[in-house]
């Protein structure tokens, strides 16, 4: 097709901005903040399911240990109400004997409970100590996380504002382009990753280097100053 001189213009400017925009668009995603982010969550999510893991293991220990000294309780009572009995039966030899040997028995009872006491607090203890060191974990996680945010919005706002400035820019030069002329620049820049306007270099196509045999490019000429490339199918300037 024939255009205008400053269409063409117009076409080059707009390549060049988008190759601009491109490479704003991919200096965003590669901040090095947003890694250290996804990564630091990616962490976190690790941690907390292991918490919530220690958090069941701490609830059983705990549910044990409530079970244990309720039992020690009820004995500890027993005791009481089994010496009181035998302090008022002193003088009946049988209940005395009977009462305290069921007393013995409590007593022996509460001291395998001590026993298994000590061992259920140890052991809670320990998840307890566990659980620290993952509220730990995480505290630094998300000191991490809120430093590399800041970062990040520090950073890419910077670069959202330069895109910005650039879309606004892209605006008005679209608005300046024929509406077929606009409508192929952008399916070709689709289709071919961004790069959708070249221009020819001596008897080569400026972007995929290939030369273009002098019929060929005699019968490109005869089309008009803007032409697809034979080759790359890239919009090609000629003039």
């Amino acid at each position: 097709m024939q255009v205008d001189a400053q269409v063409l213009g117009v076409l080059l400017q707009l390549q060049q901005l988008d190759i601009e925009i491109h490479q704003l668009q991919k200096q965003l995603e590669e901040l090095p903040q947003r890694k250290t982010i996804l990564e630091v969550r990616s962490k976190k999510k690790q941690i907390e399911q292991k918490n919530e893991q220690i958090g069941a293991l701490h609830a059983t220990a705990e549910a044990q240990c409530n079970v244990l000294s309720d039992e020690d309780a009820a004995l500890a009572a027993k005791q009481t109400r089994i010496q009181e009995e035998i302090d008022s039966v002193q003088g009946d030899y049988r209940s005395v004997e009977s009462r305290t040997k069921e007393l013995n028995g409590v007593a022996k009872r509460r001291a395998t409970l001590e026993a298994e006491i000590s061992v259920a607090l140890d052991e809670l203890a320990k998840i307890e100590a566990v659980q620290a060191q993952v509220s730990q974990a995480l505290e630094s996680l998300n000191a991490q996380e809120a430093k590399a945010t800041e970062s990040f919005i520090e950073a890419g706002g910077k670069i959202k504002q330069a895109l910005a400035q650039k879309d606004a820019v892209r605006k008005t030069l679209v608005a300046e382009l024929p509406g077929d002329v606009h409508d192929l620049y952008e399916k070709t820049a689709q289709r071919l990753g961004g790069v959708a306007v070249a221009r020819l270099q001596d008897t080569m196509c400026g972007t995929c280097r290939r030369p273009i045999e002098h019929g060929r490019l005699a019968d490109l000429k005869r089309q008009g100053n803007l032409v697809t490339c034979p080759h790359c199918h890239r919009m090609l300037i000629l003039a």
